[in-house]
Formats: structure tokens, sequence, C-alpha cells
């Protein structure tokens, strides 16, 4: 039986997920995942040469976890903060575990003097299945991003 996943909770997931970050909320950001999941950050060249490394790449919610840690405690980076604006999701599949979903985004990178730079747009391509507790989670999250190049270290999630 397939669940019953619909359009306004994957857009809940999707808004809460991007507030989290926005918001330098980021210890919760590996909360939006399963225990084993799939997050990768990639290029659209990548993504259709069907390449599996990516400029970031984490097979569990522990190695998010350590992301962040590695953020707060580790990496020295520029003071930046991001605004995500994200478009609906389109549903490419059902079967018994979830859905398969692709989100367009837009990311907004603000610098500690206040400049505003479009830094990345692309997609999100999602396995979203339901836990437990009935709350959504991603499986699967891939960042297909439009640019092949960043001009800066890509340190906060997407």
């Amino acid at each position: 039986m397939a669940v019953d996943i619909n359009y306004e909770n994957l857009n809940a997931l999707n808004a809460g997920y991007a507030g989290c970050i926005d918001d330098d909320r980021l210890e919760q950001w590996p909360s939006f995942f399963t225990e084993q999941c799939l997050y990768k950050i990639t290029t659209a060249d990548n993504y259709r040469g069907g390449m599996a490394a990516g400029l970031v790449y984490a097979d569990s919610r522990r190695m998010l976890a350590d992301r962040v840690t590695a953020l707060r405690e580790a990496n020295v980076f520029e003071r930046q903060r991001y605004r995500h604006l994200i478009g609906m999701p389109q549903i490419t599949g059902r079967d018994e575990r979830g859905l398969s979903a692709e989100t367009p985004f837009i990311v907004a990178r603000i610098m500690r003097g206040g400049r505003t730079d479009l830094f990345a747009s692309g997609k999100y391509v999602d396995r979203v299945t339901v836990d437990a507790d009935g709350a959504l989670k991603l499986a699967e999250r891939i960042v297909v991003c439009d640019s092949d190049s960043f001009d800066t270290l890509v340190a906060i999630p997407f």
C-alpha cells in the first residue's frame, strides 16, 4: 500500500527545512533526515552523467551532525547566511516506501556586510518517507545545482 503524502505536507517539510538553515538552527537540520540517508550537493552536469561524488556527501544522519559540528567548531569561513526561495514540488513517483519529488530552489547568500548575492539555483531531488511517528523525513536529498562553479566555499548546507 502506498504511503499517502500530500503536497501540503511536502511543502511544509521544505519550508521547515529551509527555515532551519536560514535561521541558523543548523543543529536541527539533521532531524529532517532518516537515520540512514543520502545528502549530496552536486552539479547538473555531474547529476546527468550519473557521477556519484558530490561537493558534499553524507550517507547518515550522524554524518550530517558531524558536518554541523565541523561548521561550528573547526571550519573557518566568512560569516554569512542564506535565504531560500523554494518552488512547488513535482511528485515524480510513489511506492509503498514513500515518494520521489523534484523541487526547484534559489538560495541568496547574505554576507556579514549586508551584500546579497544569488548563490545557487537548482533543484532538490528527494526520496521522502514517513517515520514511525507519522512525520515526513528525507531518505535522500540530492541538491542539483545549475552552475558548475561557486565563488566561495560551500560551508552551509543548501
